[in-house]
């Protein structure tokens, strides 16, 4: 008998337990409880790690301690997003995010814009659009999400013209229908790449992600040959599952980012290579 209620007692225990070790997330930063919310968020070093750094006090003042996960790549916050290791990421756009959820079946859901890494086309040699030459290289990320891009960037330039019937956001390499230059594109590299491959092939054209530019010593402002405008509709976002949209510490992450002292860290620590975005 006594074993009998020794057992149901220890199913009772690990249920309580069990309880109260998942949906950190779910809960605000202002409850009953004196006891902080855990907020776990993952993020790229360079800028969404530092700036979530940066908003660690005002989130402390909120009731809110948190836990940045750093990771290198754009592959492995998703996963870890999915599943359950982390409560929130910050490293994608829209695009990317919608390309993510469509390929791998994530249930995720965008928080809103923090702020925008206008994407640049850079080169060692080459100075001046007008002297870029016929069959010159043009390397970009192997992400799908960004080659409509980059090759949106290029158009604006005059050195394509993308098909009229094309969405440029989702437009791909084989939509371009004029290519005068005879521009080669290598769509293979992995993002975290990109700099070796400018610093390597001089000749050629490296769309370059702002994030990867900084930690590789490029000031987007100076030394892209070709930059994206602010009025990018490429807003980096906080991402979360969709089971976690409603979470008020979630809500009040995305308020204390878009506050006026984090937007104006933003301009100041990254030169305007950043341009913060309030919706």
């Amino acid at each position: 008998m006594k074993k009998g209620i020794l057992f149901v007692t220890s199913l009772l225990l690990v249920a309580v337990l069990a309880a109260c070790g998942t949906g950190e997330a779910e809960g605000g930063g202002n409850s009953d409880s004196d006891e902080p919310v855990e907020l776990t968020v993952g993020a790229v070093p360079v800028p969404h790690a530092e700036i979530l750094e940066e908003a660690k006090p005002q989130l402390e003042e909120e009731g809110i301690n948190l836990t940045i996960e750093t990771f290198q790549d754009y592959i492995l916050p998703n996963e870890a997003l999915a599943d359950g290791s982390i409560d929130a990421n910050f490293f994608q756009h829209i695009p990317y995010l919608e390309d993510q959820k469509e390929q791998a079946g994530y249930d995720f859901v965008s928080l809103g814009g923090i702020h925008i890494e206008p994407i640049g086309i850079y080169s060692k040699n080459i100075d001046d659009v007008d002297n870029i030459e016929e069959g010159t290289d043009v390397i970009m990320s192997r992400s799908v999400a960004s080659h409509g891009r980059v090759l949106a960037l290029l158009q604006e330039n005059g050195l394509i013209k993308l098909d009229s019937e094309v969405n440029p956001v989702t437009a791909e390499v084989d939509d371009v229908v004029e290519n005068p230059k005879n521009l080669n594109f290598d769509a293979s590299i992995e993002a975290g790449f990109l700099v070796e491959n400018y610093e390597r092939e001089s000749d050629a054209l490296v769309a370059i992600n702002t994030n990867y530019a900084i930690e590789g010593d490029l000031n987007p402002t100076e030394d892209a040959l070709i930059l994206e405008g602010s009025e990018s509709p490429y807003a980096n976002v906080i991402a979360t599952r969709s089971e976690n949209e409603d979470s008020e510490a979630l809500q009040t992450l995305v308020e204390v980012l878009r506050s006026d002292e984090i937007q104006s860290f933003m301009e100041e620590e990254y030169d305007g290579a950043i341009v913060p975005v309030s919706e």
